[in-house]
């Protein structure tokens, strides 16, 4: 891919990873949403897929581009893909913390238009305890978590002057971390869904087939290395 098309390529798979929240608002806005059984459902369904399939496409970057080094290039979009991919994940977790546990969106906003900022602090205290009941029982929120941390982590760390001031090494160590992020996002969906739906069953293909690759790479490379090693007589 020649350089000058890079800008391009860039607005292009902004406008595609932004397409699905463009198709919430529009549901929204159409009331096409409100018409659903389980909008809420839905919605969490949507964040949740793209959170995983942009993690899983940031992923297969760097394994892609070793094909060809036509396609050295790939490299300027894997960074663009992961902050997206945090990006629904924190739409993910914002429907659960918003949606789900109860916090009253229509007071709080209500109180904020009567100038009582406190309605905020407020709902929090009302739905806490929820939320950490849930957190105890239900171990799909518990390993979500974890994996939206880790995302947090990543997508703080990701800018160019912080790699710098980390050194690349370390840098490198903890971004390895995708891959747990990647592996509690696909079990957290598995124990998500109910018994014998295989809807996860794509992803966690896609995760192991990735790892796979990142595991043959690693071997090659060490063979390769072992090979150049000289001889002593």
């Amino acid at each position: 891919m020649p350089n000058k098309w890079i800008p391009f390529v860039k607005a292009l798979v902004h406008v595609a990873c932004l397409l699905p929240l463009l198709q919430m608002i529009q549901m929204y806005r159409s009331g096409a949403l409100g018409l659903m059984a389980d909008p809420v459902n839905w919605i969490t369904h949507q964040t949740g897929y793209w959170t995983l399939f942009l993690l899983l496409a940031s992923l297969a970057v760097t394994p892609v581009r070793r094909l060809s080094p036509k396609l050295a290039n790939l490299i300027r979009f894997r960074r663009l893909l992961g902050l997206y991919s945090f990006f629904y994940a924190t739409l993910h977790l914002s429907t659960y913390l918003f949606l789900y546990s109860g916090y009253d969106l229509p007071t709080v906003w209500a109180g904020l238009r009567a100038g009582h900022p406190g309605a905020i602090v407020d709902e929090w205290k009302a739905v806490w305890p929820n939320i950490l009941d849930d957190l105890k029982k239900r171990r799909f929120i518990q390993l979500g978590l974890i994996g939206w941390t880790l995302l947090f982590v990543l997508a703080v760390t990701s800018p160019a002057f912080i790699m710098r001031w980390m050194g690349g090494k370390r840098w490198r160590q903890v971004h390895w971390l995708v891959y747990v992020a990647a592996c509690c996002g696909v079990i957290h969906y598995w124990w998500l869904v109910k018994k014998g739906v295989m809807s996860p069953l794509p992803f966690t293909v896609v995760l192991v087939v990735l790892l796979l690759a990142r595991v043959v790479w690693w071997a090659r490379n060490k063979a390769a290395a072992g090979a150049k090693k000289p001889v002593l007589a």
